[in-house]
């Protein structure tokens, strides 16, 4: 068994890859997507972060998030939750009762380290769903924070029609 050690800091931002048992598309589902939201805004109010952005797929999803310091949670805490309240909310709205494994082992992380870094983890959590051909407009996709930063003028209009310079040769999942 590996020995992975992950970096808890206070006030920090986390980028977050967290994928499905096997690829599994459950996310196809609007009934599952709905599931996956509320539980986000569950397991937000019991453990406090700032959700900054977000892009929901198929068959996983990215965060950025920030944990205050007066927060008693660290992300390992917040992800574990999430996996655990979805898939029991999921078992529950499927009514499934046997033993189900919805989620791959851990999940990835990477702490944010400058402005740079920020804007390179947006702009990937806001072209994925272009990137893994589910429309060609990202802003036409509303399972993802996009629109909410056009709003802010952090994107113009046209945004990721085409592959943003700074995505190429970058992988994060």
């Amino acid at each position: 068994m590996s020995n992975y050690r992950r970096y808890y800091i206070p006030n920090s931002i986390y980028f977050i890859t967290t994928v499905t048992n096997k690829r599994l598309p459950i996310f196809k589902d609007e009934k599952n997507i709905q599931i996956i939201f509320t539980t986000l805004k569950t397991v937000k109010h019991m453990k406090p972060f700032n959700l900054i952005a977000y892009c929901l797929l198929y068959d996983h999803f990215h965060l950025l998030i920030s944990i205050g310091e007066e927060c008693k949670h660290n992300i390992t805490n917040i992800i574990h939750s999430m996996k655990r309240n979805f898939t029991m909310n999921y078992k529950k709205g499927h009514k499934i009762t046997h033993k189900i494994n919805l989620w791959q082992k851990r999940f990835w992380d990477h702490m944010i380290r400058n402005e740079n870094d920020l804007k390179i983890h947006l702009d990937y959590i806001h072209y994925n769903p272009v990137k893994h051909g589910i429309t060609f407009k990202p802003e036409n996709y509303k399972y993802s924070s996009l629109n909410i930063w056009m709003k802010k003028g952090f994107y113009e209009t046209g945004w990721g029609h085409s592959e943003p310079e700074n995505m190429k040769d970058i992988e994060f999942e």
